[in-house]
Parts: structure tokens; sequence; C-alpha cells
């Protein structure tokens, strides 16, 4: 990034001499966090920030560049972004997803609720960042093995009072074979206990940025040719699917390490499952 020029000046909203007008208040700009820019009305999710200021993504994962301070709004509330600082050495450990860890807790009986994810690579991803929280609730993460017979798995899940399901679906676009399965079942009998939710990747692959490689972008791959295996060969790997995942999976630690569009959907389907009445 590049330095900025404070186009804000001071916070306008600071010593104002309307005692009614609200005022900024410091916000940690951390990685999800959603603001608006108040000058451009642009809106996004913070994506990085370094010594210069902050990036955000939009949700058409399109980013922009701002410098840090005041001149944001989060749910129409004037905020000041600030880099964040290392959690204080207070005796609170903060789990891979960004929650406060739960420690010396007893094991929970499992919720009828699941979460159900398209295949192994989605649910290990899960399971790394999001492992502890989903064992301190008690929800039990399974794989689909595809899309392809989503409505009869729902079905047979029998979702109901107590008993939600939440599934999240790769490459859940407009058009995408993903979203016309999707549509079927937010139409059918189950719709009131399901949420499906998507991510815009053709695989969780690219749900990992791509710095976290040492890369700029994940490599594009002609329409038609089988994804994994042409990026695997662009980037020059001389490895099988499997040990490819496993080099990606091993260079992610926490949230961060994540695209926004990813952790906002598993978000939502943990705090799906676990609304209370959802047990």
């Amino acid at each position: 990034m590049s330095p900025f020029n404070d186009r804000y000046g001071r916070d306008v909203l600071t010593n104002s001499p309307h005692p009614k007008r609200p005022v900024s208040t410091p916000e940690p700009a951390v990685p999800g966090l959603v603001v608006e820019d108040v000058q451009t009305g642009y809106v996004g999710a913070v994506v990085e920030v370094d010594k210069h200021g902050v990036i955000l993504e939009d949700r058409h994962g399109k980013r922009r560049a701002f410098p840090l301070g005041p001149g944001f709004w989060i749910d129409g509330k004037p905020v000041e972004l600030v880099r964040p600082t290392a959690p204080a050495a207070t005796g609170r450990m903060v789990s891979a997803s960004g929650s406060v860890a739960v420690l010396d807790h007893r094991a929970r009986t499992a919720r009828a609720s699941r979460i159900y994810v398209e295949g192994k690579h989605d649910a290990e991803l899960v399971e790394k960042v999001w492992g502890h929280d989903l064992r301190v609730e008690g929800v039990v993460v399974e794989e689909l093995g595809g899309a392809d017979d989503l409505a009869a798995v729902v079905a047979e899940f029998e979702p109901g009072p107590g008993r939600r399901l939440g599934v999240m679906l790769d490459h859940l676009v407009a058009g995408s074979k993903e979203t016309r399965l999707a549509d079927a079942v937010r139409g059918g009998p189950h719709a009131a206990n399901v949420l499906i939710v998507g991510h815009p990747y053709i695989d969780v692959w690219q749900a990992v940025r791509p710095a976290v490689l040492g890369l700029k972008a994940w490599p594009d791959v002609p329409k038609g040719e089988p994804w994994k295996e042409g990026v695997i060969a662009r980037l020059g790997w001389r490895l099988e699917s499997w040990e490819a995942w496993q080099r990606i999976l091993g260079k992610v630690s926490t949230y961060t390490d994540l695209e926004p569009a990813l952790l906002g959907r598993v978000e939502e389907l943990i705090d799906f499952v676990t609304e209370p009445g959802s047990a």
C-alpha cells in the first residue's frame, strides 16, 4: 500500500459544539470487520492492515485502500479505525477463530442440530479454525460428499424445531448448479429450519488468502479444466491433490488467513444452529 494523505483531517465529530451529536469511538481494524466509508459510501470488510492504512473488500470482491482514523460508520455509528494491538496478557486466550477460548470446559453432548459442508477439505478447514468453538457449543460438522443430493440429504435429516440444519456450499453464485439446488430446498417444507449459505469460490482452497502461500493471486484455470489439477500445474507443484491441500491447510493458523467471504458464512451457520431454542 502507498502512503496516504489524511483526507479527513481531524475527526469532525470530536469535541463537537453540539452535545447530542455522536462522537467517534476507536475500533480495532480486525479482519472481517465491516465498515462504511462516510465520504464515498463504500462498504467493505477489513482484509489487511499495515503501517499506511486499511484495505476493505466489498461484497463483489473489489478492494480499496483507506487511511486509518475517523470517517467510518459501523451500524450507523461513527468509529475511528485504529491498528489492532496484541491481546493484553490478562490470562485470556483467543481461539483460532478470534473468539475468547473457553478453558477447562467439560465436553458438551452434541446438539441435534448440525452443519453440513460439501467435502473433506471444507470440513478440515472449518475444524482447524472453528474447532474449539464448535466443541464448546456441541456442534458437529459433517460432509455432504457433494451437493447433487442436497434435497434428499435434507429430507433424511428431518429438520424441525430443536433440530436445525446449516449447509455451506461451494460456488454459490447466480446461475450455478449449487444455487439451483439450494433454491429448491429453500422453497421446500423444511425451509424454516434450514439455512443454506455459500461462498463464491469454485473450491474452498480459494478461501485461503493467496498471500498466506506467498502468492499474489490464485491462478486462473480455464472453464472445463479440472480446477485443482489446473492450480497445481500452474503453481509448478509436483504433488497429488491431497498433498497440495495439506500444504495449503498447513499454512492456515487463524481466521486472518481466510477470506471474509468464508468467515462470515461459517459464523452465520454457527449462530443459526446455536440460537436459543434451536437445541
